[in-house]
């Protein structure tokens, strides 16, 4: 009987792309570990709106949990979008620094006074809209099916953009799925200028 199997070159280039989105998960779940064995010490460094001290919260932020339950809420959509941007867009640190600090500093600017805003469920919408946009802007076949299965899959989470009184970051939600179209429409540009014209 003989069998085949795939070369390694091959089983690497599925591979490495998705070593990004779990290295930031690993990092995020450390975070959490800490802050759970300081008693939420960490959870100080989210973005503050307005205030000086806040603005570290744009880059930290997304690692950063309000507890194991939060965490664990993200976890699976995280690694699912990121390693989708990974594989389909090969945009995967682009996006995510773009869709950090665009959405990150919008919250900052217009969250409300006292608040503080943390978890990656700002990249999880940001990815979500980054994918489905793509396939728009690219119309190419796997980005759209792709796109696609990100609205099929996903869809629901549109709901979370609506402001609430339920202790969710809406604001996060909102600008983080706004900066993933940005950045989709920006990143693409190579792409949009191989489709045929007309």
């Amino acid at each position: 009987m003989s069998s085949t199997v795939a070369p390694p070159s091959r089983i690497g280039s599925l591979v490495a792309p998705a070593v990004p989105p779990l290295v930031l998960t690993v990092l995020m779940w450390l975070s959490e570990l800490v802050d759970t064995l300081l008693g939420g010490f960490l959870d100080q460094f989210g973005i503050q709106p307005r205030e000086t001290e806040g603005l570290i919260g744009v880059l930290a932020a997304p690692l950063l949990h309000a507890g194991l339950g939060h965490l664990i809420a993200n976890t699976t959509a995280f690694v699912v979008l990121g390693v989708l941007t990974a594989l389909i867009t090969g945009r995967f640190w682009a996006a995510t620094v773009g869709i950090t600090v665009v959405a990150g500093l919008a919250v900052w600017l217009v969250g409300g006074d006292g608040t503080v805003h943390l978890g990656a469920s700002l990249l999880v919408y940001g990815y979500a809209a980054f994918l489905f946009a793509w396939g728009i802007f690219v119309r190419r076949a796997l980005a759209i099916a792709v796109s696609l299965f990100v609205a099929l899959a996903y869809g629901g989470i549109v709901w979370g953009v609506l402001p609430t009184g339920s202790g969710i970051s809406w604001e996060g939600h909102l600008f983080g799925a706004l900066a993933g179209v940005l950045l989709a429409y920006l990143l693409s540009r190579r792409e949009r200028r191989q489709l045929p014209r007309g």
